[in-house]
Formats: structure tokens, sequence, C-alpha cells
């Protein structure tokens, strides 16, 4: 796979990389061909599992290397590390803050963002999309680090960071598709509804890439600030949409440890 991926620039590699994840999203909504309504049980510890994906990913492929790449660069590492991973997580609460979107089982009175008289399909696709900005993100500056050159920067971590980020894509499908087929909407529908809320990933993987490969000195911020985006997300969507009922948390909790595990595996093995 890395020989595959050595072929191209760090910005066709991200597109490749971000297509996949998204192509994901788009089998975990295809569920809905399936099935009109998912086990509540299952899908808790398909979301457990993803988060624990996304903290995995956060430290080991983001997180680790930003600090070690800030040494490298002569920065103070601590302090480029809480600049820019407090930065993700500032980001992300202005833009949880004033897009509209609404939660997957949460009624249309607790949607959040600015007032709107947007459809409820619509709100609850750009949730999940809330979701994946970090993520293409973080595939995107992984890919685009690369290409500095620096040793705490690896083509397999990059790759296992996509991986990673694709498995828990999964879930994040089937949340938006199968509320909107429980609901009355047709498969056909609530699958492109689905698959939709992954398009970001390709758009902000590409921007990333881009972004860093023309200012090598910012790497191990925007590294960290990825990281501190996806801990945002984890920490106020993921785990609270996980444990809603009681009776799940304990099989949350071994799936959020199980997920952390699998992407861990990854980035050390391909990393």
């Amino acid at each position: 796979m890395i020989d595959f991926f050595e072929q191209f620039d760090p910005v066709t590699q991200a597109l490749i990389a971000t297509l996949f994840t998204w192509g994901v999203t788009a089998a975990g909504a295809g569920l809905v061909f399936i099935t009109k309504a998912l086990n509540q049980r299952v899908l808790d510890a398909m979301l457990g599992f993803a988060a624990g994906v996304m903290i995995a990913a956060s430290f080991w492929s983001l997180l680790a290397p930003g600090i070690e790449m800030a040494e490298q660069l002569g920065q103070i590492p601590w302090l480029t590390a809480v600049i820019g991973f407090m930065g993700g997580g500032i980001f992300m609460r202005l833009t949880d803050r004033f897009l509209p979107h609404l939660h997957p089982g949460l009624s249309m009175d607790k949607r959040e963002g600015v007032k709107t008289s947007w459809q409820r399909s619509t709100l609850l696709v750009l949730a999940i999309t809330l979701h994946n900005i970090p993520e293409g993100l973080a595939i995107g500056v992984a890919f685009g680090a690369v290409a500095a050159h620096l040793p705490s920067a690896t083509l397999g971590g990059a790759i296992a960071l996509a991986i990673g980020i694709g498995i828990q894509n999964f879930p994040e499908g089937t949340a938006v598709s199968m509320p909107l087929r429980r609901e009355g909407m047709s498969k056909g529908k609530s699958f492109l509804m689905g698959q939709a809320s992954g398009l970001v990933e390709p758009i902000a993987g590409v921007g990333g890439a881009m972004f860093v490969m023309s200012m090598q000195g910012i790497l191990p911020y925007a590294l960290c600030f990825a990281a501190g985006a996806m801990i945002f997300v984890v920490v106020e969507e993921l785990i609270p949409e996980s444990q809603r009922k009681y009776e799940n948390i304990d099989l949350v909790t071994m799936t959020t440890m199980l997920g952390f595990s699998v992407m861990m595996i990854l980035d050390v093995a391909l990393g």
C-alpha cells in the first residue's frame, strides 16, 4: 500500500485517502438498503468504537508527531502543542456555535447554531459534516507533513490515520441515514443524505495538504490543531451520543477501548 501511495504527490495522496474515507461513510449510509432500523445497542457500540479511534488518532498520529516536529524545527514543543491543540478546539466550538445542525435522535427544538428554516434532514447532514471537517483536515495535514521530509512525519503514519478515520466513518454514515429512513424518507434519499456528510472530507483533506506544504513552520501547529478539533468532536458529540442509554455504557466503554487499540495498532504497525 505504501508503494502505491509513493508514486503520487502529497495533495493527490490526500485526495485518494479522503475519497476512501468518504466511501466508507457511504458504505455506512448504505445500511438503509438492508434494514430500516439498527439496534440502538449496536449503534451505540459503533459510535463508542469511533470515539476510541479518534482519540488514539489524535495522539498517535497528530499530537505526538506535532510535538516531535516542533522540537526538530527549534520551536518550544509544549507551547506549540497547546496553541495548536486549543486552537483546534476553539475553531470547532465557534463552528458548532454558528453552523445550523441537529444531532441524530433529537427533536427539532434541540437544533443548534444560528436560527434557520432548513429542513431536519439538512440539519442532520450538517451535524455529521461538522464531525468530518477535522477528520479530512487531519488526513490532509498528515500527508502534507510527509513532504517536509521530517523523521516524525511518515507516509505509513498518514496511511494509518486514513484507515483509522475510514473505519470510524462507517457508523457516522449510518447515524445520518438510519434516522431519516425511520422517519419515512425513501431508501435512496436516506442513503444520499448519509453519504453527503462525508463529501467535506476530500475538500478539507486537499486544502489541508496544500496549506501545510506551502508553510513548513506551521506544520506542528497544524497537526496539533487537527488533534484538538478531533478531541472536541469526541468529547462534545460522540461520547455523549453513544452513552444516552445507561444500560449500554459498559459496552460502549469497552468498544471505545477497542477502537483506541485498533488505531494504536495501525499507527505503530504502519507508522
